[in-house]
């Protein structure tokens, strides 16, 4: 037994040193979206089963009437403190690499073990630090998460103006053909996605005012959003106007679906299998959105960039294209600006720990159901408030040449 026990923990060691240096090689981005979803995970399980464990330490519980869902937003908290902590700490490292000769350029892709324990080493420690650090974090958390949530828009917001220009670019009939029919689908599911969502979030009998007045704020805005596009002193499109609708109406879903679920204007309350549906879905959307917008964003090869590097100029957006996987930097000169800013990758994660967290632990404040996943009044306004951010946004995106023609808007 102790024979193979030493041979199960050589190739254990062996594995973990293969799956470093393939991150070091190819990319080290990936690695660090590996440790955020892990510590997603990580926050859902103690979320989920912690709650038996922090009622055993001392410096947790500190009354003997703390409810269950109290525990659980500690436990989502103190994972995220930690994961925030490794993820600020590299950013505040990474201030100022602009080259590849930089000594921190190999610890930005290398030391993946130690890294790895590292991270391991903070979470744990957080479960030691007293109940009003995390209290601290928790109002701190508000406000990160709201700064992640605008990047999002802007990187939404991007994404769009740069599809429809690289497709008028073209200049060929087939890609106008293609711009009206993804612009005529988009609005027609933007007006029947609302339609629907009139039936599922005003059930016939009650009194939902506050349900009708999100969505047909949000089919105003999309007839805004054509209006606005169409002027003639406006340098606008159908095509982005049409994705931002339908984005606004989804995002308007799931302002709706948050409601508890004893409200009686709340369509999704009607069996225990939508709970559980919502619970899965929920979680998955979270890790995949937030992984993807914080990969995307933290990576864009010209928003906040180092001056140096040959992407920074032009425009400043958010672009969805990468820059490739490989990222060893083999073959090339050693002097090479880095691809992409290292400090404001980890800051986005650093945010976006914050934002998961808040998800989380229905921002804190959910004692409706804590069985849940973002579920709540104060997730319903976070929610309604990110979709009249974007609409305000994109229209300023509009707008803003003609209301200051002196600037210069790229």
């Amino acid at each position: 037994m102790a024979c193979l026990a030493s041979c199960f923990a050589s190739l254990t060691c062996g594995l973990c040193s293969s799956v470093a240096s393939g991150i070091t090689n190819r990319s080290a981005r990936i690695g660090y979206c590996g440790l955020f979803g892990a510590s997603l995970i990580v926050s859902w399980v103690l979320r989920e089963v912690g709650e038996p464990i922090l009622r055993h330490l001392s410096w947790i519980n500190t009354s003997d009437h703390l409810p269950k869902e109290w525990f659980q937003v500690q436990a989502v908290l103190r994972v995220s403190l930690g994961n925030f902590l490794f993820f600020a700490v590299l950013a505040l490292t990474m201030i100022g690499v602009k080259h590849q000769n930089d000594k921190r350029d190999s610890l930005h892709r290398g030391g993946w073990i130690a890294k790895f324990l590292i991270w391991a080493l903070l979470i744990v420690l957080m479960f030691f630090v007293p109940n009003a650090v995390t209290n601290i974090y928790g109002i701190l958390s508000k406000f990160g998460a709201g700064v992640f949530l605008l990047v999002q828009v802007v990187l939404l917001l991007d994404a769009v103006h740069t599809w429809n220009d690289s497709w008028v670019d073209k200049d060929e009939q087939k890609w106008y053909i293609a711009l009206l029919v993804v612009t005529v689908a988009c609005y027609i599911g933007t007006y029947a996605f609302s339609g629907i969502l009139f039936i599922w979030f005003n059930p016939p009998g009650h009194d939902c005012g506050l349900n009708i007045f999100f969505l047909v704020m949000t089919m105003i805005l999309a007839l805004a959003f054509a209006l606005i596009a169409l002027h003639p002193q406006v340098n606008g499109s159908l095509l982005p106007a049409s994705v931002v609708s339908i984005y606004c109406a989804y995002v308007c879903y799931t302002g709706l679906s948050s409601e508890p679920r004893d409200y009686v204007c709340n369509g999704l309350n009607k069996s225990k299998a939508v709970t559980i549906s919502t619970l899965v879905v929920g979680m998955l959307t979270t890790v995949f959105s937030v992984l993807y917008s914080a990969f995307r964003a933290g990576s864009s090869t010209t928003f906040l960039s180092p001056p140096s590097s040959p992407r920074a100029a032009g425009k400043l957006s958010l672009l969805l294209g990468g820059d490739g996987d490989v990222e060893s930097g083999k073959g090339e000169s050693e002097g090479e600006p880095v691809r992409y800013s290292y400090s404001f990758f980890h800051l986005i994660f650093a945010l976006a720990t914050m934002y998961s967290a808040m998800l989380l632990s229905g921002w804190t404040s959910n004692s409706e159901n804590p069985d849940l996943i973002d579920v709540g009044w104060t997730s319903v306004w976070v929610r309604i408030g990110t979709e009249w951010a974007t609409a305000g946004l994109y229209v300023w995106s509009l707008v803003a040449p003609v209301l200051l023609p002196d600037r210069d808007f790229f």
